[in-house]
């Protein structure tokens, strides 16, 4: 079981189609077969004379809505970005769980994430998404329904591998193996192209590196043109928005030719599988 954190967003919308494998729709309900578990409260928000199967766009408007309520709420670097996605993968050989072993798994790395506080009545707002075999999605929104900004543990990469491994324990999954150490021989021919690597790595960083920067300020400019009346702020807005997907794309394509550089014996995805949650316009 391998737990994945990507680099925050300012929308829902792009984790939750990763997620699902396709768009989000205003047609499609997701059902307790696909949101296997959610933060609580949710009935608060559903009367008992209004649907209980909401639809793919619903859940991320459902997401979204802290974010609009508190339109200046923001980290201590006053970072907007208040998404954060979280998506684990079963080894491939791993047997299928069934709804509620997933439901416990949601739950128990939710709250190794810090995103899932027991007795916190105004706390994130989180999903997890079980719609693509072997894989969970957890996807929160930082910002609390009171306005205050939810920082998690700086540890929480660590806190997340660790309740991994007890889960694999406890449900009698696969672990991840530790990878063998390559030979020295190998090592030493690699040496240039490692160093190679280590440079579009860096481009390509998701937290520090200058791609990642920049498709911030991108992604910063269009929510807020978006809040802005009129046609034409709109169409800037999803302009904007498919360069910030083009610019993401670049990274994914920096990050692969990096480990081609270190791994050259890899197959490489073929690039219709790996741009399909980031289509070109």
């Amino acid at each position: 079981m391998i737990p994945r954190l990507h680099e925050r967003t300012h929308r829902p919308h792009d984790p939750l189609e990763e997620a699902l494998g396709r768009p989000v729709s205003p047609n499609e309900g997701l059902t307790e077969h696909t949101i296997i578990a959610h933060s609580p409260g949710l009935d608060y928000f559903t009367l008992d004379n209004e649907q209980r199967i909401w639809t793919s766009v619903q859940w991320a408007e459902h997401l979204e809505e802290p974010y609009l309520e508190h339109p200046f709420a923001a980290s201590p670097d006053d970072d907007r970005r208040a998404i954060l996605h979280l998506d684990i993968r079963l080894h491939p050989d791993d047997r299928e769980l069934t709804g509620p072993e997933w439901a416990e798994v949601a739950q128990r790395l939710a709250r190794a994430a810090g995103i899932e506080i027991p007795g916190k009545e105004h706390g994130c707002r989180w999903i997890a998404v079980q719609a693509q075999p072997g894989r969970l999605d957890l996807i929160a929104n930082l910002i609390h329904l009171d306005g205050a900004w939810h920082a998690p543990p700086a540890d929480k990469l660590r806190r997340l591998a660790r309740e991994a491994r007890r889960i694999e324990q406890d449900l009698h999954l696969i672990p991840v193996r530790s990878v063998p150490p390559s030979r020295p021989a190998v090592r030493a021919a690699l040496t240039a192209s490692a160093q190679l690597a280590t440079i579009l790595t860096q481009l390509a960083n998701e937290q520090a590196g200058p791609l990642a920067a920049v498709r911030g300020l991108v992604e910063h400019t269009s929510h807020r043109i978006a809040r802005q009346q009129g046609a034409a702020s709109a169409d800037t807005a999803h302009r904007l928005e498919l360069i910030a997907r083009r610019l993401y794309a670049i990274q994914q394509d920096l990050d692969t030719t990096a480990d081609r550089l270190v791994h050259p014996g890899a197959v490489p995805a073929p690039d219709a599988v790996r741009h399909n949650a980031h289509r070109s316009p």
